[in-house]
């Protein structure tokens, strides 16, 4: 398995962790309670700036690994890309639990949402200078 994509984007103080079926890395600056799906903020890339290599493996519909690194703390989620994944929003990456699909879904069928990830790393990412790096491992 080697490196498709690096993702970095950064805490926040609202970061929960809470959702149970999504994760979610955004190019917004900000977040709300609402957001409880979001680990990150201020992100480099979106489903549109993703590089065609890895667009193209993730639309093969094989296993991806997602590996979140955050002060040397780490944690991963299993998941599968589709042959329907659009990847086009500019704005989000969603890893989801289910097979729904629109325009922000990076990886369907994963076996963790923000509510999985290791407790210490959200507490990490409550802090604003926090950065998150998310690979894309296929």
């Amino acid at each position: 398995m080697k490196e498709l994509e690096k993702i970095t984007s950064f805490g926040h103080e609202l970061v929960s962790g809470k959702h149970k079926t999504t994760v979610e890395i955004t190019k917004e600056n900000f977040l709300t309670k609402k957001g409880d799906c979001i680990i990150g903020i201020n992100a480099d890339k979106s489903c549109f700036d993703i590089d065609k290599k890895a667009k193209y493996y993730l639309k093969s519909g094989k296993k991806i690994l997602f590996e979140i690194e955050v002060n040397g703390k780490k944690d991963r989620i299993n998941a599968f890309g589709s042959k329907d994944l659009i990847l086009t929003n500019k704005n989000s990456i969603v890893i989801r639990k289910s097979s729904y699909i629109d325009d922000r879904t990076i990886a369907i069928k994963a076996d963790k949402a923000a509510c999985d990830i290791r407790r210490d790393i959200i507490e990490e990412l409550k802090n604003s200078n926090a950065k998150l790096i998310l690979r894309v491992i296929g």
